[in-house]
């Protein structure tokens, strides 16, 4: 029984004083509830709401050595879907499990040395694939959709990064992904991105598939499931090209009936995919985009990666440990050879590259994880040093912990951010939790959009924010029963303080399989979590349950 607190149900409607009974894994009642529990949580001072929902996760392989779903469940998360832009890992026979691999190392940025030691590889088949998940002790619920790229690689092994399939390769395709769906895939996924490609620089396998095969296997998504389609859109930059695409993919929403599912930042082409996607919601199609509420951050550090690192000077200080490069930094022949490098180097090759990487005027100093920071331009004009002496000093000051933060496109646009978050077929749910490991920390966003859209800026109302990361992302994947506060609904519940809710700084840590690196960002605020009855999370620990399911499609019905 949870008392006293604030319920906010997830539909956007006005929080009210209730409380919220649970017998087993389900909600039995939300009001004012007689008698006793035999657990009574006390939420005085809190928000009581459905437990987060985050539909756009790479963590298909950390689920197999992170039973408790790190960073997602520090931030209120009780539900990610896997199996985004194409990338999993399955299905895939012995013999091709490194072509699969080489899909998806690049994007989850987990060498391949992780990936070995830290996957137990019990599985071929997508539906194998998924009782493997099911069977593992996890904190939280997954849900999967199976890859395009490790589809092609299944059917047409290396032939699959060289070009079309023939009709023999898609009967396999179309035999397994049929396979998948009846097992409890949530969906099928595929990338049309230029940024998609493999660690040795070739496309992905599914950016070789014609428009006609991957139509094709929606159109069995359709005849087969109620699942979803999901897509890393591919990158093109002529407007009529892009209008074209979008009202394409309203096609195929309509003629399918499949839901269409693709990232969207704020942006000028959001503006035409957006009316895309009202024109085929009136023509009777289901479309939606998943946004972020910030922009995307490459994060850059002396215990990760930096820019930098691209020159030969600099590679020959980074490789050495981190006591030997400061003792390189305290010199001063060393540190203005470096300085000279930095600004005059050849930074082509480097992650998020653009012309005049790095861009000083748009890259921060991470001193606040949501409030304003400081640009390195900024802070060198002040001191009247170079910007890369900046980057040293604030280095050697914080021991090597200070991040460095560049955004990967324009500069964030609040008022067309708030117009999307808004819109009624956007879900605030694009973490990418489990890839870009030590580059990108957004597993944290949950927190953010409580922490700066709701509490700081105040522009948007509490229950318009927990709406946006409950119900709406739930929806998008069919997950029918998690998403709302309301009996009948499975038990996944999270409580927070609304005051001082947020997410700390991203810290690096070695614990990934063998010791590699990643970042992890943990939050204030949360004071629990409930995951299918059981109480998972108090403050920042974690109890010994381990409750969360394997989420099937069609595995549950509508309360």
């Amino acid at each position: 029984m949870i008392r006293n607190g604030r319920v906010i149900d997830g539909t956007g409607a006005p929080g009210v004083p209730a409380d919220v009974a649970v017998v087993g894994d389900r909600i039995v009642a939300v009001g004012e509830v007689d008698g006793s529990g035999t657990e009574e949580i006390d939420a005085d001072g809190l928000a009581v709401t459905p437990g987060f929902v985050d539909a756009h996760t790479h963590m298909d392989a950390q689920v197999f050595w992170d039973d408790l779903g790190t960073s997602s469940c520090w931030h209120g998360v009780t539900t990610v879907v896997m199996g985004n832009c194409g990338f999993t890992l399955a299905p895939a026979r012995p013999e091709e499990r490194a072509l699969v691999l080489r899909n998806l190392e690049r994007a989850e940025d987990i060498p391949a040395e992780a990936l070995a030691a830290g996957l137990p590889w019990t599985w071929s088949t997508f539906a194998e694939y998924l009782d493997a998940v099911d069977a593992l002790p996890k904190g939280i619920n997954y849900a999967g959709s199976i890859g395009h790229s490790a589809l092609r690689t299944w059917a047409m092994g290396e032939r699959a990064f060289d070009g079309p399939a023939t009709d023999d390769d898609l009967r396999v395709m179309h035999q397994e992904l049929r396979a998948a769906l009846r097992a409890g895939a949530v969906g099928f996924s595929t990338s049309e991105s230029a940024n998609h490609a493999t660690s040795d620089g070739r496309p992905v396998a599914s950016r070789l598939a014609s428009w006609e095969e991957t139509a094709g296997l929606v159109g069995l998504v359709g005849r087969e499931s109620t699942g979803a389609f999901e897509l890393a859109q591919a990158s093109l930059r002529d407007l009529d090209e892009i209008d074209a695409y979008y009202r394409r993919l309203g096609d195929l929403a309509v003629t399918t009936g499949v839901p269409i599912v693709f990232n969207m930042a704020a942006s000028p082409i959001s503006t035409i995919a957006m009316r895309a996607i009202d024109d085929a919601v009136a023509r009777g199609g289901q479309m939606f985009a998943l946004t972020q509420c910030r922009s995307v951050h490459i994060l850059q550090s002396f215990r990760t990666r930096l820019s930098f690192d691209l020159i030969p000077e600099w590679q020959e200080i980074r490789r050495r440990p981190l006591e030997a490069q400061r003792a390189a930094l305290h010199d001063a022949d060393v540190r203005q050879r470096l300085v000279d490098a930095a600004r005059h180097g050849d930074y082509s090759g480097a992650v998020g590259a653009e012309p005049g990487w790095p861009d000083y005027e748009r890259t921060t100093i991470v001193h606040s994880p949501y409030l304003p920071n400081p640009t390195v331009a900024d802070e060198a004009r002040h001191r009247g040093i170079d910007p890369v002496d900046v980057i040293i000093d604030e280095a050697l000051a914080s021991d090597f912990e200070v991040l460095f933060a560049q955004e990967m496109a324009s500069p964030q646009d609040d008022d067309a951010m708030l117009a999307l978050l808004r819109h009624p077929r956007t879900a605030m749910t694009l973490s990418d939790a489990g890839a870009h490991v030590s580059q990108i920390c957004d597993a944290s966003i949950q927190s953010y959009l409580l922490a700066y859209w709701v509490r700081e800026r105040q522009a948007l109302s509490l229950e318009e924010a927990v709406h946006m990361i409950t119900d709406k992302p739930a929806r998008v994947f069919g997950l029918r029963d998690r998403g709302l506060l309301a009996p009948g609904y499975a038990a996944d519940i999270t409580m927070f303080d609304p005051d001082i809710v947020g997410p700390r700084l991203p810290r690096v840590v070695d614990d990934l399989p063998g010791g590699a690196t990643r970042l992890v960002q943990q939050a204030d605020g949360y004071a629990a979590t409930i995951v299918n009855g059981r109480v998972f999370t108090r403050g920042d620990a974690a109890s010994d349950v381990r409750s969360g399911r394997l989420l099937r499609a069609g595995a549950t019905t509508p309360p």
